[in-house]
Parts: C-alpha cells; structure tokens; sequence
C-alpha cells in the first residue's frame, strides 16, 4: 500500500447521502451541482487580509510598522499583512510556494498539518537550513489532502509577532457537507511586548502574568462553603506545591490582545451572510499559547470536520479549541439580525470577537463573561469542595510533593504527615483505579470506570482518558459543548493493523523554574531522536504529568486519536492532552525522514518540550 494510500479518502455515494441526511440536506441532489470551491458567492469576503491563489503562490516577509487595537507597533507581515493572507490550493495541484526573507534575520514557514516531504516542512535545524535574509526558498510538493490548516513561522519567537496565517485546500471530490458561503476566522493572541521579554518573565516568576490569584475575600468564601480545616488544607497544599489553584493559562490578557483576523474586540471585524444561507466557518486556533472557548449565541453551530479531516456531524453551542487546531462549523443564520463570534480565553483574561451580520456596521451584545475556575473541580470529582485537583499532581516535576507517581520529590518529603481527615465532603471513592480521571455530571466514579473498562476491552482507550470531558471552566450542563468522544470518522481509515508496539511519554515541567520536557528532559538535554520503524503501526501514549493543558502536535503524520469510535476514529495533527490525563492515538509511520514533535504552545516548546521523530 503507498503512501498515498493514506492520505486521500474519496467518499461512496452512500456516505454522501448518509452525511446529507444528517445534515438535514435531503437528497445528494440537494448539496449542488458542483463542490463550493466552484461557487465564488460561496468565498465572498472570506478572510480579511486577502487571498493567495495557488498553485504557485509568492511570499515576502518582512518587519513592518502595523496598526493593532489603534496602535503603530512593529510586527512580522506576509505579503504586507499581519496575520498573512488566506492562501488557497486544491487537491491534486503540485504547489509551488516562494517564500522571499526581506528580514535581517533568518526565517521559515511550516505548512501546519500538511503531508509533504521533510524537506518542505520548514522547520529549521530539523528538515531545511531556515531562508536567510535576502534569499527565496521555493516550497515544492504535492497536494494530497483537503481542509482547513495553516501556516506559521518556525524560527524563534516570530509566530508571536504575527507570522501565521490560514491555509485552505480545496477538495477535488465533493465534500459531505453543503454551504452557500465560507468565513476563515483566525485566532491569535499579540502583546506589545517583546516575546523574549516575556519569556524572561515566565522564567523569573511563576504566576508572572496572573493577575486573577485567589483573595481574603475567596478564602472567606471557601471557608463559608467548605468550612475553616478544608479550606486551610487546601490553601496550605497549593502553597507547600508552590503552584496556583488558577494557573489556568501562562499568558494571560494582561498582556494578551485578543485578536480575530488581525482585529481587536473593539474593532468589530464583520463577517457577512444573507438570512437562511448555510455558513461554513473555519476556524483557526493560530495563537502562541491562548486556548479559546468558541460560540455564537442565538445559534447552534454543526461541527463537521477537525483538523481539516471530515467528521460526522455534531450539533453543538460551544466548542474548546486548542492551539494549533482547527474546526470547521456550520451555522444557518435566519433571522435578519446580527450574532456575536464569541471567543473567550479559557482562563477568562479576555477575548476575541467579530459580528456575524446581514450588512456591514452592526453589531450584537457581548455575553456574560464567565469567572475563572480553579483547578481541581473537573478532575477531582470533589463534591462541595471548591478544591484541589489531584490528577494534576501525578507525575508534576514541581519539586514538590512526595508519593506521586513520576513527581520530583525534593521538597515535600513532610506530604505524608498532613492530616486529611478535615478534608469534608472530598469524595476520594470515584478516583480509584483511575488516574486523573473526570467523572461527568450525573455518572458515578464506578459507573465512569465502567465505561474506561469497557474501552479498554475494546483496545479503544486508555485508563485516565477524559475524551468525554471539556475541561476546566466549561458547566456541561450551561449547553452543549464539543468533546474528542463526539469526533467520528466519516470513514475507515486505510490502515486496519492492530499497532506492533506502544510508545509511552510523559509531558513534564517544572512551573517554578519554567522548564518543559518530555519524560523530564528537555529538547537540549536528550541524546537522539525517538525513533518510528518505516511503515510500522504504533500506538503513541502521551500521559499529562503537569497541571497545564498542552497540544501536541506531530509533524508529517497523522495520529488517529483514540476516542472510543471504533474503526471510526478521527484523524488530527494536534491532540489536546489535559492536566493528569492519558491520550492514546495510532500511527502509521508512513513518512521517512526527520519530523518535529513539540507542544504547540511556543514558550513551552522554547523551554524543552520538543523532540525530533526520525522514521527510517
């Protein structure tokens, strides 16, 4: 079986229909004549910066003066843009993308979720030399996939400072979904600091950009729900941790702007349809470490593919989305009215937004803003206790804690003496046998258990998965909201081999010292790339031994998250791995040569949390 084998996924006439009818389409018949990226009204104002058409595309580069939020500040620009232009292939074109360093530095593009050679990867020091100023490097490969992805820098510090942009690939089939119209929104996060000094300051304190710590006034009113021992203990164990109940983010919107599309909240970037049209947005989580929470009130959203691969697909009100990921949702707006794209950062700190609207200059109210959450209200499965989240413990090289699994225990051997008997109303009975596992609303400890059993009979998940889970913040219960258990495969992947082998490693970090790792080396510290066997089928484990979230991203490969759908298991470039959890995904190593592998959030990656896969 090629390569190729893997990588494009024609859909039978039978899928088709089964997609449309789940959309509500009807008949097959109903989705058009011809696929949208053949309908010009369906790309009208698509994305604001402009759009490059492929498949030869030109590219300058360049450090310019550009207004963000009302202010001249100096950033990274493509083509004279910051974030750069919507650049446009199609499936079965050879692209040729030259990309011109008009920089006094060095620079590069990496064409994020792309299957392409190694070498046209652009990832400096692993697959290519970087482009050095004043020269063009010519990008050449072919196009084997459709969807919604994009494009960043890979050199230093550059993706802060707005060298992203989208990338979107037209399908050669027709896809199983219909729309009338398409909007590219691309989120980023842009602070007026120079990206060295911040991660300056994130090495020399940690907590450096919270500003939304716990008070004497939240203390008084743990203590009046919890009561005064509870209470003290918990404060006690974070502070003996070293660590913050509300180290939700390491950046936050006290320095962060909160851009869509290069535009600030007070900007109202708008977004156009007609009443009953059928909206396609492909959103782009683009930011260097911001996660955002994503919806449109007044309209529910139908999520339908995932990192630029189809899903069924799932009505939902709001979604989570990583860094580094994308979705694309459809919306069917019938009323002659204005709706608000609401993205809020996950830790509360801010948010990005634009308008989706009938007619250029209006605008729809900003919903309530939601409070920060502490850890340990997800993962714990504390009733009545507004405390403390042990699955983000296990395996934290803090340098903290002692009898947790996997932790760096130099400063905490005095942890078994603390007296837990005060700690009322702590429901430890539906943590066991689980680690770091959520248990969702309605569901008990055992019955949860169950049901990872149940999984993992079926060789399905692995024990401390929570793909059931949103996260940390989100009430399930406030609306519908998009989990990795709901993403399924419209079809089979190809390859059907049961993995030959499991590879396990453990994200770690030291949040004091701001140190991040793989299995607690950092990228400096390791003697030689992990290594995939040519063609074999794997099973990748990655276990969250830190009390941050972290999107892993692999280079080259796809990786078939795990998440309970049998044979259909969706395909991502980028898995989203919570605090204390355990992520599974199968891979085909099917790519020789050298590929990075990282977390996606730029500071991390920066401290250590990257390595090089070779395949051969």
């Amino acid at each position: 079986m090629t390569r190729s084998n893997f990588i494009t996924h024609p859909l039978s006439r039978r899928q088709v229909l089964k997609g449309s009818a789940a959309l509500g389409l009807g008949s097959a018949a109903a989705m058009g004549l011809s696929p949208a990226w053949a309908n010009p009204w369906g790309r009208t104002n698509v994305y604001s910066k402009g759009v490059e058409e492929g498949p030869e595309v030109s590219l300058a580069i360049r450090r310019e003066s550009i207004s963000i939020d009302g202010q001249e500040t100096s950033a990274f620009s493509i083509n004279g843009t910051s974030p750069g232009p919507l650049i446009r292939l199609k499936e079965g074109q050879d692209a040729v993308l030259r990309v011109t360093n008009l920089l006094n530095e060095s620079t590069s593009i990496h064409w994020h979720g792309l299957i392409l050679p190694p070498e046209m990867d652009g990832v400096p020091g692993v697959s290519f030399a970087g482009i050095a100023p004043g020269e063009t490097f010519t990008y050449r490969f072919p196009v084997r996939q459709n969807g919604t992805y994009w494009y960043h820098s890979h050199s230093g510090m550059q993706e802060q400072l707005g060298h992203v942009g989208p990338l979107i690939i037209d399908a050669d089939e027709r896809e199983p979904f219909r729309y009338d119209r398409e909007h590219v929104p691309l989120l980023t996060d842009w602070t007026f600091e120079d990206p060295m000094s911040v991660f300056r300051n994130l090495k020399t304190m940690e907590g450096y950009y919270n500003f939304q710590e716990r008070t004497v006034a939240d203390f008084f009113a743990d203590v009046r729900q919890n009561g005064l021992a509870p209470t003290v203990e918990m404060r006690g164990m974070w502070a003996k941790m070293r660590m913050s109940s509300r180290d939700i983010a390491d950046v936050t919107g006290s320095t962060y702007t909160y851009l869509l599309n290069g535009h600030s909240p007070e900007e109202n970037w708008n977004a156009l349809f007609k009443p009953g049209e059928r909206v396609r947005l492909r959103v782009i989580n683009g930011s260097a470490m911001s996660y955002f929470d994503v919806r449109i009130p007044g309209l529910k959203m139908t999520v339908v593919a995932a990192d630029g691969q189809p899903v069924q697909p799932v009505p939902v009100d709001e979604f989570r989305i990583g860094v580094a990921e994308t979705y694309d949702v459809l919306v069917s707006p019938e009323d002659d009215q204005a709706y608000t794209i609401f993205a809020e950062s996950m830790d509360r700190s801010g948010y990005a937004r634009a308008t989706l609207a009938p007619r250029e200059g209006m605008q729809a109210e900003i919903p309530d803003r939601r409070q920060i959450a502490d850890r340990g209200m997800e993962a714990m499965g504390a009733h009545g206790m507004g405390g403390m989240d042990h699955s983000t413990m296990e395996g934290m090289d803090h340098s903290g804690m002692s009898n947790m699994q996997g932790m760096d225990h130099s400063g905490m051997s005095n942890m078994d003496d603390m007296d837990h008997s005060n700690m009322e109303g702590m429901d430890h009975s539906a943590m066991s046998g689980m680690s770091g596992m959520e248990h969702p609303t309605g569901m008990t400890g055992e019955q949860h258990n169950a049901l990872a059993s149940g999984m993992l009979a079926s060789g399905e998940a692995q024990p401390g998965s929570r793909y059931g889970q949103v996260g940390i913040g989100i009430d399930p219960n406030e609306r519908r909201v998009l989990v990795y258990q709901d993403l399924k495969a419209f079809t089979p992947w190809p390859d059907r081999r049961e993995p030959g082998r499991e590879l396990e490693l453990h994200l770690t970090g030291n949040m004091e010292r701001y140190m991040w790792s793989f299995d607690g080396q950092k990228f400096s510290e390791v003697s030689g790339p992990i290594h995939f066997e040519k063609g074999e089928r794997l099973r990748l484990i990655l276990v969250n031994d830190t009390m941050m979230e972290h999107p892993i991203h692999l280079h080259g490969m796809w990786m078939e998250l795990e998440n309970g759908q049998g044979e259909l298991i969706p395909r991502k470039h980028t898995l989203n791995v919570k605090p204390g959890e355990r992520v599974s995904a199968l891979i085909t190593a099917d790519a020789e040569g050298s590929w990075a592998f990282h977390c996606h959030l730029l500071y991390h990656m920066d401290a250590g949390m990257f390595r090089v896969v070779q395949v051969s």
